[in-house]
């Protein structure tokens, strides 16, 4: 008879020689690249058009009282001026409250491409920033400051950049080609919406939706060391809550055995104790899958063996916080929180807002339910104020996804090319219902340093990373 002890050893050498041969054997796909070279492009030139986009003060709010209308015409303006070809070549519709598009027509009408960006930013003061944030200035180390910088008006200026060199070469695409840009996307507007609802009135399905998303980043990925391209094709959901109690108010020198804001104060920590459950969605499996061929053996083995090491992962990505934990879970982060403007007057109502980002598999319905029964157990009423559910994953077999990969290919070869999980939400959401094909890249190598200054202070780029945007863009457009 086999001693249980031998049978036991056998088992565990039998596991360890399958994990360390499925480790072997996780070698990353060979992409055969088959370049068409970009034409060279003058950074200087570029950044001083982008400057004049910058220094346009095109501030979006939820509060239309407080937007200057009048901005957005001019920024619409020019463009106008700035590209003449594209002015003059292309069909130009203005679509919702702030949506621009530019239609090419090409040798065919079917299948066309979308190229997308968002002329809004957010709001900024000059107060700790090293230059002015709508000054649109270029540095003596060839740094370009403002807001926009990044997020998005470099975009739209490589686009357009891009399209008028294309143009002015004689350029006729194979298919239709779209350029669609709104003035509201930082505050979740409609003109994205408007701009899908116009498309699908005259029957136009997009091939190939290309929004700003993952860029270039190094040393984010453990065990990579090379560049690694993130390429968003799908995105997490979001829901707005507010939750509130009421209360008869009064002095502060008698209050209640109940308060309304340690009410409110036990829900939020009861929902922080009782967080969305971890999983492991099919974009991130494929980012792993990707990405964890070129990690270092040590991270082979645990990314070849997800079918026994995901509990791992799962509680390395909830130790460390941050992007990697938004990967695995439906977050909940409390944003607003409110009650009297007196330290001697108790609050009428104490109010809290949240801002939730859901994982593929729950629903705004779904979390929405589950937060309010947790509130509700405290006294707390909980308020829907906006959702939109999970984005459906987009394909990554297809032309579409090869298009993007060879135009990344080529203009930064040293670059792992991997499919992602979006955890924020872009303009391109709305196109998922005409086209099965949306891909979220802004075509950018940034540092983390550079990638902290979106929405916050000092929001910069170094000029030559325009150049490098426009010759991506390039070569998608060539291949339209």
């Amino acid at each position: 008879m086999i001693s249980p002890f031998l049978m036991a050893g056998a088992a565990f050498v039998l596991f360890v020689a399958i994990v360390v041969l499925r480790a072997l054997a996780f070698r990353p796909d060979r992409i055969a690249v088959t370049d068409t070279p970009a034409p060279q492009f003058s950074a200087k030139e570029l950044a001083s058009r982008l400057s004049r986009m910058i220094q346009i003060a095109t501030v979006s709010s939820r509060d239309e009282t407080q937007v200057e209308w009048k901005a957005f015409e001019r920024f619409r303006a020019l463009i106008e001026s700035l590209y003449p070809k594209v002015s003059s070549t292309c069909e130009r519709h203005l679509v919702g409250t702030s949506g621009v598009v530019y239609r090419l027509k090409g040798q065919r009408s079917d299948n066309p491409t979308v190229l997308m960006a968002h002329y809004d930013v957010v709001s900024a003061d000059s107060e700790g920033w090293t230059h002015p944030p709508f000054s649109g200035e270029i540095d003596g180390e060839g740094v370009l400051w403002g807001r926009g910088a990044i997020d998005t008006k470099i975009t739209v200026c490589a686009i357009l950049e891009a399209l008028e060199r294309h143009l002015e070469e004689g350029f006729v695409p194979a298919h239709d080609l779209f350029l669609s840009f709104s003035g509201d996307e930082e505050i979740m507007g409609p003109s994205a919406p408007a701009i899908v609802s116009w498309m699908e009135g005259k029957g136009i399905k997009p091939a190939l939706v290309l929004d700003e998303g993952g860029a270039v980043v190094t040393n984010v990925f453990p065990g990579v060391s090379k560049p690694c391209a993130v390429v968003g094709i799908s995105e997490k959901g979001v829901l707005d809550i507010e939750f509130s109690v009421e209360a008869a108010g009064g002095h502060a020198s008698a209050p209640p055995v109940r308060q309304p804001v340690v009410s409110l104060a036990r829900a939020i920590d009861k929902m922080d104790a009782n967080p969305f459950s971890s999983r492991l969605t099919p974009a991130s499996r494929m980012m792993f899958d990707a990405l964890g061929r070129h990690s270092t053996f040590g991270f082979k083995i645990l990314f070849a063996n997800l079918w026994c090491f995901l509990p791992v992962l799962q509680l390395v990505c909830t130790l460390t916080g941050g992007e990697l934990a938004a990967l695995m879970h439906t977050t909940v982060c409390f944003t607003i929180l409110g009650g009297s403007d007196a330290y001697n007057v108790m609050p009428l109502a104490a109010r809290s807002g949240a801002n939730c980002r859901l994982l593929q598999g729950d629903t705004a319905d779904s979390a929405f339910a589950r937060l309010e029964s947790l509130a509700k157990s405290e006294g707390v009423s909980a308020r829907k104020v906006y959702a939109f559910d999970p984005s459906p994953v987009s394909d990554c077999s297809g032309p579409g996804w090869s298009r993007i990969q060879h135009a990344i290919s080529a203009t930064w070869p040293d670059a792992v090319i991997a499919p992602y999980l979006m955890v924020a939400c872009t303009d391109s959401r709305h196109f998922s219902r005409i086209c099965r094909n949306v891909y979220r890249f802004s075509a950018m190598a940034l540092s983390k340093e550079e990638r902290s200054t979106m929405h916050a202070r000092n929001e910069r780029i170094p000029i030559e990373k325009i150049s490098t945007a426009t010759a991506f863009f390039w070569r998608v457009i060539a291949s339209a």
